[in-house]
């Protein structure tokens, strides 16, 4: 019992420092890459959050895309909770599949195809979510922002988590190294659980597949506007 606990302690610790390191990204490295939509802000803090889901898997995504995108909201945004939860949105699906990948195959090809499916998905998804709630908290006619998908949101997608799955690519293995050294990370060599794979998959299913889906009939029946 002492032991689970100490090892628990230990998750905790590198959990936290992780959300920390995700918090200086966030803070630090803030750019406006396309030009005239300065709201799309590039930044590198999916990278360390998806460390923490290479090492503890998809559960630890949720938990700390939480903690990032409310600290980021506290202070540098401006979008509110709107901005909070596409935040989260967009943070889970980049690093839920790739942790859910990784935890089933440690290799480099189950986290090169853990990255690749995650930065896939966020893509598409965000133009759905874009589409949706883009128009809401931004005042956009909802006819301004359809042309914009393909050419500003599709583009700033693909590129912001490109180049986070390229650096964490990067970064992951000495990282995990070293705390495996500094005996930080006895939990991570564990696959996780059918169970926990189960709940993260359905509630990832649900989140970014079937809520904006219901959310486009929605709008086009004009309940939304």
């Amino acid at each position: 019992m002492a032991n689970n606990k100490k090892v628990d302690v230990k998750t905790l610790v590198v959990i936290a420092m992780l959300s920390a390191i995700s918090c200086v990204l966030m803070l630090m490295i803030r750019l406006s890459i396309m030009p005239g939509n300065e709201f799309l802000i590039f930044d590198l803090k999916d990278m360390a959050i998806v460390i923490g889901g290479f090492l503890y898997g998809p559960s630890a995504v949720c938990a700390m895309s939480v903690i990032v995108s409310f600290v980021e909201m506290n202070t540098v945004s401006a979008d509110g909770w709107v901005g909070f939860a596409m935040n989260v949105i967009s943070t889970c699906a980049f690093a839920c599949p790739a942790a859910f990948i990784y935890k089933r195959k440690r290799s480099l090809r189950g986290a090169v195809a853990g990255l690749v499916a995650g930065w896939l998905l966020v893509s598409g998804v965000m133009v759905m979510w874009n589409y949706i709630i883009t128009p809401v908290y931004r005042g956009f006619p909802r006819e301004l922002i359809v042309p914009m998908l393909p050419t500003v949101f599709l583009p700033f997608n693909l590129i912001k988590y490109g180049f986070s799955a390229a650096l964490t690519m990067l970064v992951y293995k000495p990282l995990s190294i070293a705390l495996r050294k500094a005996k930080m990370v006895q939990q991570a060599e564990k696959k996780a659980s059918v169970r926990e794979n189960i709940v993260a998959g359905l509630a990832l299913s649900l989140c970014l597949a079937v809520i904006p889906c219901i959310l486009l009939v929605l709008v086009r029946q004009g309940i939304i506007s």
